[in-house]
């Protein structure tokens, strides 16, 4: 399609994108009547489905997310604007549901059901009804007492206790505390009231136990110890079932990896928990020892009715039913709709209606599951599935009306004048359960919107006929391309680095990092193609990491979204590792090579006077005389299987550290030991905040990329080689489409060169097409339902090679001191660009300056316990703003430059801390 032609179309679609987005707290009904719909099974994958639509598009399918997924939900939708729903409970009255929130500008929101409408948000916000203190949510509850006048919110270190108004509205917040055990938080989950109100059991996530607590003064009765995370828990008579995330302890012998200070049982090799167990405690019987059942892998929700418990294991894809009368499993539920994959449905809440139709929601498949139940020693037969929003999470019923909450809602679409990862939503959907018949209807609905086809995973025949192209149709075909080099970076929008490039769909009012500081990216775009309509999936880094090593999200991470304080990333905690382990296992499982230079790391160890300025100096040093660094770093992994595939010498996530330092790191090891196969990298200084200023910073990571598609484009290895850079996430800047589109490059002779490619792709796509290439089976039903990036390669080589672009932006711009060896000189900068932003303050901005430089150095940017996203996202991505535009115009959206507490958002500490 011809340029001109397409972006008008792309204008108009957008125009009618913004007309259509859904303002605060509207209801819409959606999905009531069921549309002839294709066969389940013959509806085309994914991406092909797509087009050129972008996030945020309303079509005949549904409204199209940043997951690689369409979304239209069945029966009436209330968005809900305030955050992402953690865990939500509706009152014994039936009237109104209490749903915790984070990543927005509340904690707690309560909805009247009857109305659809919100009623209160309680948070720190100074705009909210009621006023708490604190951003913490758990990952489970609020839970009402029975007589409805109670409602307790699990917090990091207790509960807040809220009286309940007539009205369903809250009043008078009291914390009741739970004292940390050594560094452990309580972290507190699920919680149930006994049945006179005296009493709440709750599970105490971060010390493994489970406590009683006095309603009345908030003291500790009791406490049993359980298995490793209690998270969900419900009462059976005098029982207690509580499910654990972790499993059983561990056995002396046994392999086991850290969660939290607990060592958990864990497979060998990918680090992924073994054991999942439901706790049974007798409240009859204060000597009894608490009892275990195995259950499947990551065992979430429990629920009682009937006397049967039904815990939803969401790692292992299945429901098992306990028989309380037994204390055994007597059936396993399978939660697999889509035979292509086993796992990845991320079932993860469960509740049964009276007429015995067993709903569990399937996080990750935006569906409900529904089975027709009778009792626990007949198995239950599968029914279908029901459409929901993003990232169903609760589900609850009366009589037939169900309503389920979910997660993420309609995606990132809280603002509608800027676009940002942040601007989650969550929704509540409701609607009368339809009959077996209307459930079996709307099922292709939900294979046509997850994109599961039949097709989607094709092996290779093996009869060595097979003539090689860049990207097979069939795993484990021959393909031209041998050697994968996968680099990650940190953060940037697609508007923020190529928002200046006329031929993309960009908007140059919100580039930051545009030619003159992103030389090489900008040449790489015109010689290999630019990508305008691409995606991450996660919000943040915890999330984006494992989207690009998993191809998932995993659940845990999730659901602890709302405090990120048993672990942030999870490179180094069991409980966010999938069974099916990562890309790098799948590729060594195919046969094929692995190197790894920082990427998923979780430790590193620097020697002493490794500053940036002296490492800056190294680096100049290495390239110049071909000696070894003078400051060796040594790397480590928790994940067995990733440490085995290490290269040591490059640094994990470190801005105090030069990307071109670590350039010359690899390099190298490239030039004595040749490529692997799958090549990962971490080259994080785009995220900013580190040494030099933000523009300097960025203009390294450009340079080191643009040199390691020099040397590589020079190299012997070039003609069967691509390479994939992407953003982990996009969640520091604006972006006029949407906040998850990101800046992607392809580079390879099989390349589609010279082009501008607007298909819909994502990470998942992404991640499918090196499966593809290097014939890796897919890791779970994401990356099988995703359709490998065959639009951007051409079996017709180009072979020419690509020559680095000096930096135009000095690389030791903002650091203090210089460097010993002397300031970087840039090139000159290109007239026709934007200039090279200035690190100067006005003395009319000194004084907020100033405070912004007090608040840079609290937020662990740098050294050795520098974390990815430490700092508050709001306040960090003004900061970056305002130095790149020389404290001369305020952040898009705000009507002036902000000291960082007077920053909307500022009140809320970064979801992304440990």
């Amino acid at each position: 399609m011809h340029v001109t032609r397409r972006r008008r179309r792309l204008e108009k679609d957008r125009s009618t994108l913004l007309g259509n987005r859904i303002g605060r707290r509207t209801l819409v009904t959606t999905g009531t009547t069921t549309a002839a719909l294709l066969v389940a099974g013959t509806a085309f994958a994914s991406t092909h489905q797509f087009g050129f639509d972008q996030v945020g598009q309303t079509t005949a399918k549904g409204e199209v997310i940043s997951s690689d997924q369409i979304i239209k939900p069945y029966g009436a939708r209330l968005v809900i604007n305030d955050g992402k729903i953690m865990s939500s409970t509706v009152s014994p009255d039936g009237g109104f549901m209490a749903a915790s929130v984070t990543d927005g500008d509340a904690d707690l929101v309560i909805v009247d059901l009857k109305s659809s409408k919100i009623v209160q948000r309680i948070g720190s916000n100074a705009a909210d009804d009621l006023r708490i203190s604190g951003s913490d949510v758990g990952q489970e509850g609020p839970v009402y007492s029975p007589d409805g006048k109670q409602l307790w919110l699990g917090r990091a270190n207790g509960y807040t206790k809220f009286t309940v108004n007539a009205d369903g509205t809250l009043s008078s917040p009291v914390n009741v505390n739970i004292a940390a055990a050594g560094s452990a938080q309580a972290l507190s989950a699920g919680a149930v009231f006994s049945a006179d109100g005296s009493t709440v059991y709750a599970a105490v996530n971060g010390q493994n136990r489970v406590v009683a607590i006095d309603t009345a003064t908030g003291t500790i009765k009791q406490s049993w110890t359980t298995g490793t995370a209690p998270r969900g828990l419900v009462q059976v008579g005098s029982k207690l079932y509580v499910s654990n995330e972790g499993g059983r302890a561990a056995k002396a012998g046994e392999t086991t990896m850290n969660s939290y200070g607990t060592n958990v049982p864990a497979n060998p090799d990918t680090g992924a928990a073994t054991t999942g167990t439901v706790s049974v405690i007798d409240l009859s019987n204060s000597a009894a020892a608490v009892g275990s059942i195995d259950v499947g892998l990551h065992p979430t929700a429990v629920y009682a009715k009937n006397g049967v418990v039904f815990v939803t294991n969401t790692a292992d894809n299945s429901v098992s039913v306990i028989d309380t009368a037994k204390d055994k499993v007597v059936q396993t539920i399978a939660t697999q709709p889509w035979p292509v994959a086993s796992v990845g449905y991320d079932p993860n809440s469960v509740a049964l209606t009276d007429d015995g139709h067993l709903l569990v929601t399937l996080g990750r498949a935006n569906a409900v599951a529904v089975y027709k139940y009778t009792s626990a020693q007949q198995p239950a037969r599968y029914i279908g599935l029901i459409p929901t929003d993003y990232y169903p999470s609760g589900i609850t019923v009366a009589g037939n009306q169900v309503t389920v909450a979910n997660t993420r809602g309609i995606d990132a679409l809280r603002n509608t004048s800027k676009h940002g990862t942040h601007d989650t939503t969550s929704s509540v959907t409701s609607f009368k359960l339809p009959s077996d018949d209307g459930v079996k209807g709307l099922t292709p609905q939900v294979f046509q919107q997850n994109g599961w086809t039949a097709g989607s995973v094709k092996k290779a025949t093996n009869n060595g006929h097979v003539q090689p192209v860049a990207v097979p149709v069939r795993l484990g075909d021959p393909s031209t391309i041998k050697h994968v080099f996968l680099i990650v970076k940190e953060n940037r929008t697609y508007d923020q680095v190529f928002g200046d490039l006329p031929q993309g769909n960009g908007d140059p009012s919100l580039t930051q990092f545009g030619a003159n500081v992103t030389p090489n990216q900008h040449a790489l775009a015109q010689q290999f193609g630019l990508y305008d309509n691409t995606y991450d999936t996660g919000t943040n880094s915890a999330e984006g990491h494992n989207w690009v090593t998993q191809g998932d999200n995993p659940e845990y991470t999730e659901s602890s979204a709302g405090e990120y304080t048993r672990s942030y990333d999870t490179e180094n905690d069991v409980l966010g590792h999938q069974k099916t382990g990562f890309i790098w296992t799948g590729a060594e499982a195919a046969g094929k090579t692995v190197k790894d230079f920082g990427e998923f790391q979780s430790s590193e160890t620097k020697p002493a006077g490794a500053s940036w300025q002296n490492l800056y100096c190294d680096t100049k040093n290495m390239q110049a005389t071909g000696a070894q660094t003078a400051y060796p770093i040594k790397d480590g992994s928790a994940i067995p299987s990733l440490n085995k595939v290490t290269v040591q010498g490059f640094p994990q996530f470190d801005t105090s550290v030069p990307d071109v330092y670590k350039e010359q790191i690899w390099q190298q090891d490239f030039e004595k030991n040749g490529p692997a196969n799958l090549n990962m990298f971490w080259l994080s200084n785009d995220h900013t905040g580190g040494s030099a200023s933000p523009a300097a910073q960025v203009a390294d990571n450009d340079l080191a990329v643009g040199r390691m598609v020099d040397t590589i484009s020079h190299s012997k290895y070039w003609k069967d080689s691509a390479i994939f850079v992407l953003e982990d996430d996009s969640q520091a800047g604006t972006d006029h489409v949407d906040g998850h589109r990101a800046p992607i490059q392809i580079i390879s002779p099989y390349a589609q060169h010279g082009t501008v490619d607007s298909h819909y792709y994502s990470q998942i796509t992404m991640v499918r097409t090196i499966e593809q290439i290097l014939g890796i089976d897919p890791m779970n039903q994401m990356d099988s339902a995703a359709t490998p990036m065959t639009t951007a390669f051409t079996n017709k080589p180009d072979y020419t090679p690509f020559t680095a672009v000096p930096n135009r932006t000095s690389l030791t711009d903002g650091v203090s001191p210089a460097p010993s060896c002397g300031v970087d000189t840039p090139a000159p900068a290109d007239p026709a660009a934007a200039p090279v932003p200035s690190s100067k303050v006005p003395a009319a901005e000194a004084s907020v300056a100033a405070q912004w430089n007090s608040w840079k150095s609290q937020q662990r940017l740098t050294g050795p316990t520098a974390v990815p996203d430490y700092a508050n996202p709001e306040q960090m991505n003004r900061l970056t703003w305002y130095e790149t535009h020389a404290w001369s115009k305020p952040y898009p959206g705000d009507s002036k430059i902000y000291t960082p507490s007077q920053v909307p958002g500022a009140y809320i500490p970064s979801s992304d801390t440990e």
